[in-house]
């Protein structure tokens, strides 16, 4: 049986992923785990792509997305378009825990949050409006891109089993309502401790379109490795480019087996870097590119 790992995205990763791996170590499940290491993330005001001090949608509003997959019984929870409730992920294992549901969205989402005990709060700060105003497109410019960086974290338990959860505040100057791959199972995650877990970053609308995570754990699934599965989710990402005439969007991709072992891959010129903790060790690494 492989001892713990767990993985996450971007440097902020290694927030979640140093949070995780004590309760991975003292033998917590990976979902547990994997939460736990996303809520951190959520709570840091210093990131403006999720929870808390999350940049606003068109008009201002932090709308969040997440969802929460558990690899040994395939039990799934998400929400999408949620307001004023700092911890989206955890409103979504509540969703899967509490409910026969598996995506409540807006409002709905909204009073389920404060049903189960989760306290309004504005998730606005001075820096996050500073950095939306920052990031506002002008006339004749177009949209900053670095601005839809996913929490996505991945964990492997002491037990063999998977769990991963994904959490963002989406796009930035998104239209109001926008939802994309983050609260989706099947796109932004998917978790099954026969195959792998499997999770993306990036674009939304382009993960969507080639249902990442569930081709990644379905690869795995094949006999591929973590790593063979993400490149292919990029060069299948890439060819759905070329057949619609339009430059890849950028776009990453996380993979995690029952062995242990690790897969990471990305879209050129994303610079894509993901947090590794096994015992006794992080990492902080930098994931192929694959080009058209």
């Amino acid at each position: 049986m492989p001892d713990f790992v767990v993985i996450a995205t971007w440097p902020f990763g290694q927030t979640a992923v140093k949070t995780a791996a004590p309760l991975l170590q003292a033998g917590k499940p990976a979902l547990d785990a994997a939460l736990a290491g996303a809520q951190a993330v959520e709570d840091d005001p210093k990131v403006h792509s999720v929870g808390f001090a999350g940049l606003g949608n068109a008009i201002g509003t932090v709308q969040l997305d997440a969802c929460v997959m558990d690899g040994q019984t395939l039990s799934c929870g998400a929400v999408a378009g949620l307001e004023n409730i700092r911890h989206p992920a955890a409103v979504a294992r509540r969703v899967m825990e509490k409910t026969p549901h598996v995506l409540l969205v807006g409002q709905g989402a909204q009073q389920f949050a404060i049903q189960q005990g989760f306290p309004l709060e504005t998730l606005l700060t001075p820096e996050s409006v500073a950095e939306w105003e920052k990031k506002r497109p002008r006339p004749k410019q177009e949209p900053m891109k670095d601005d839809h960086d996913t929490v996505t974290v991945l964990a492997l338990d002491r037990k063999g089993s998977l769990g991963g959860v994904c959490t963002t505040s989406g796009l930035a100057h998104k239209l109001p309502g926008r939802v994309g791959d983050s609260p989706l199972i099947g796109s932004g995650l998917y978790v099954d401790n026969t195959a792998g877990a499997a999770g993306a970053t990036g674009v939304g609308e382009e993960v969507i379109r080639i249902g990442g995570s569930l081709l990644m754990v379905e690869a795995m699934r094949a006999g591929k490795t973590p790593q063979e599965a993400c490149e292919l989710a990029v060069r299948r990402l890439n060819v759905l480019a070329v057949r619609r005439g339009v430059h890849p969007a950028q776009v990453a991709f996380l993979a995690l087996d029952p062995r242990g072992r690790i897969g990471a891959a990305c879209t050129e010129r994303y610079n894509f870097q993901y947090a590794v903790a096994r015992p006794g060790s992080t990492e902080l690494l930098k994931a192929k590119e694959i080009g058209t």
